[in-house]
């Protein structure tokens, strides 16, 4: 056990004296081997020296992580690529000029300097350049690209406070740095951009429908069959075709129209226990009848998939600490960013969407 520190800091006042004082002090600890959890604009991420076998191979203890599970190295400019890629070829190049800094991770061939432990031994490693001002600092300040996966225990829900984090990581890591809640929610897409069609292994809010205006043509990758809790293979991105981003009550997905949306929670919940039953719950929805004030998550608008999406795993784990012991989800449609809840909700849940096989990107042509 060590003592984790939390270094409050504000994100719109990095210039002050306080704010210096407190990103050197994290970058300190990243240049020396240890473990920040650092904001960024999808969820909080638990960094180290990407450079750093031994540091790298902390994080993997920290979140008791499997090993043929890769994590994406997050830079702060296109320079800090160097030491990191083989090539940048040219559709890659154009997506990072549309969308770095941003929630997009690119897979390019990884130089020999990138330890296995970050790809899992395979020969592509994800990048990508966090747009949270937080994150960017500190990767500048530390001068090396950060490794860092969700800062969580293995398989849980994502963080996206720095409370979430100590929740789960409290006394394993060095320090958290707290800049409030994360902008946008959910992980970053990621892309392999090298075949053709370019392949989307985890979908995020940069849609494939954008990458495809960028770089030409590319296909969501869907899991086929039953989620599994070990692969056969090192993955080759984070989470993928795992039960992941799960909460500890049984999550049971609902799939319907806003309309009749709250005819269909009514229905699942006739079948369950009130006792200990939660509910996300969008805005201008009724909650099912008998359920606590205090187990029902007010979720956010239905036509706002953004809002929907920043609140995902702050709900899931407030029903949590709530003692729900079955949580109904509504399933949003797969517009925009609605495809990346899917995904998360897909990974996360017992029933719901089990899309399959490889889907086009609309306007490609098949």
């Amino acid at each position: 056990m060590v003592k984790t520190l939390r270094l409050k800091i504000d994100p719109t006042q990095l210039g002050t004296p306080q704010a210096g004082e407190t990103l050197e002090r994290a970058a300190q600890i990243l240049r020396g081997g240890g473990l920040v959890a650092l904001p960024t604009e999808t969820v909080y991420g638990l960094g180290a020296n990407a450079l750093d076998s031994a540091a790298v191979e902390r994080i993997f203890a920290a979140k008791a992580r499997p090993a043929w599970d890769p994590v994406i190295v997050h830079v702060a400019s296109w320079a800090m690529l160097d030491g990191l890629v083989e090539r940048v070829p040219e559709a890659p190049r154009r997506l990072m000029e549309a969308f770095w800094p941003g929630p997009l991770t690119l897979l390019l061939p990884r130089t020999r300097a990138v330890p296995d432990a970050v790809t899992a031994g395979r020969p592509l490693v994800g990048v990508r350049m966090p747009s949270h001002p937080v994150a960017l600092e500190l990767i500048r300040r530390a001068g090396v690209p950060v490794a860092a996966p969700s800062a969580n225990r293995f398989g849980h829900v994502s963080p996206t406070t720095a409370a979430h984090v100590l929740d789960d990581l409290d006394g394993r890591i060095d320090a958290v740095l707290d800049a409030g809640p994360t902008p946008r929610g959910v992980e970053s897409t990621v892309l392999d951009p090298g075949p053709s069609p370019m392949r989307i292994y985890r979908p995020g809010a940069v849609t494939a429908e954008q990458i495809a205006a960028i770089a030409g043509p590319v296909e969501v990758e869907r899991g086929v069959g039953p989620l599994k809790e070990t692969p056969n293979e090192a993955l080759p991105s984070p989470g993928m075709g795992l039960r992941h981003y799960a909460p500890r009550a049984r999550l049971e997905l609902i799939e319907a129209e806003l309309a009749g949306l709250s005819a269909r929670l009514n229905q699942a919940a006739q079948a369950l226990p009130k006792e200990r039953l939660g509910v996300m719950l969008p805005a201008g929805v009724a909650a099912p009848a008998g359920i606590a004030s205090e187990r029902v998550f007010a979720w956010g608008s239905w036509d706002a998939p953004e809002e929907l999406a920043a609140r995902l795993y702050a709900g899931l784990r407030a029903l949590d600490a709530a003692g729900c012991a079955v949580i109904l989800c509504p399933v949003p449609t797969a517009e925009g960013i609605g495809a990346a809840i899917r995904d998360r909700l897909r990974k996360a849940g017992t029933k719901g969407p089990r899309d399959q096989g490889t889907k086009k990107a609309d306007g490609l042509r098949d």
